[in-house]
């Protein structure tokens, strides 16, 4: 029963967290130097139309009832308006929603594809030198930004073989898929780095475990052991290990959005910030931050599934 009752009150207890992190978006976007209807209207702008766009999207208000009206919204399932593309906010994201979904999501899986094989090998050769070698390919991984990583495959697969697409995102499956390649390989090959470690050092501690010593005396062949035991065991940690990362993940979609030029919520948020596009720029942090909650949530309840024994 408890973990029911920890399905219907564990999105009460972020509830708290996005009003934090509604009020430090709010606050921190306003910092942000410049005035959004001089930069609409342009340096050559009169006083009164600057006013009247000020008063037209409530920014002559007091900064305490603007963030009340954005609460107001909020509530209503409303993001206010676009100052930059005149349209509704909610409206706008929902049109970006597809590629930065896609991105993250075959980035993910991607990642996961590379981290599993690249952890077995070193974790079954440990200490040797496949172990070494994936180390230090996962250390470099970890180290080099998106943005240069993108270039480079961008340089590579674009510019020299010619095989991929460099930017844009495309109109059927295929297509999309193509242009996806690129920016979900950037994305990945960061992202697999930290998998990487964190399974290798779950495989190395499963192989020494009471279980997988039970399994050999048992008779049980190596290969099975690792397969049956070692890796179940060992992808719990990475359900959360990913989890924890999905901030870092959108973060790194927001940079390679703007390298491929992919039309999606990150390059849409970069725009919003360059053009003082309050509204825009706060719609967006929200869909972030809930993303990243719903992430969470559904990675408590993966470890659960994964392993029983889990206390929630």
């Amino acid at each position: 029963m408890h973990r029911y009752r920890f399905v219907l009150y564990r999105p009460l207890q972020f509830l708290p967290v996005l009003f934090g992190i509604s009020l430090i978006t709010f606050v921190l976007v306003r910092m942000i130097p410049g005035d959004p209807a001089r930069v609409i209207l342009g340096t050559k702008a009169t006083p009164a139309a600057i006013a009247k766009i000020r008063t037209q999207y409530g920014l002559d208000e007091p900064i305490w009832l603007q963030y009340f009206y954005f609460l107001r919204n909020l509530a209503q399932g409303e993001m206010g308006k676009s100052i930059l593309y005149k349209i509704d906010v909610l409206k706008l994201i929902v049109t970006r929603i597809e590629p930065t979904l896609m991105l993250v999501v075959t980035s993910v899986v991607l990642s996961v594809l590379i981290a599993v094989p690249m952890a077995a090998i070193a974790a079954r050769r440990r200490g040797r030198l496949p172990d070494h070698a994936v180390r230090l390919v996962s250390t470099m991984g970890i180290g080099f930004p998106p943005f240069w990583l993108g270039l480079m495959l961008m340089i590579l697969f674009s510019v020299k073989l010619d095989l991929l697409p460099v930017s844009g995102y495309g109109q059927g499956f295929g297509e999309k898929l193509a242009h996806l390649a690129l920016p979900s390989l950037t994305v990945a090959l960061s992202l697999s780095a930290v998998v990487t470690r964190s399974l290798r050092a779950a495989m190395v501690e499963g192989l020494k475990s009471d279980v997988a010593t039970a399994a050999r005396a048992r008779g049980m062949p190596e290969n099975v052991v690792f397969w049956r035991h070692v890796l179940p065991n060992a992808l719990v940690p990475t359900i959360n290990l990913l989890a924890v990362n999905t901030g870092w993940l959108i973060g790194g979609t927001v940079v390679v959005e703007s390298v491929f030029a992919l039309p999606g919520m990150g390059q849409l948020l970069v725009r919003a910030i360059f053009s003082r596009d309050y509204m825009v720029v706060q719609g967006v942090a929200m869909v972030f931050a809930c993303a990243t909650v719903l992430v969470n949530f559904l990675a408590d309840i993966a470890t659960v599934a994964a392993d029983p024994r889990v206390k929630l």
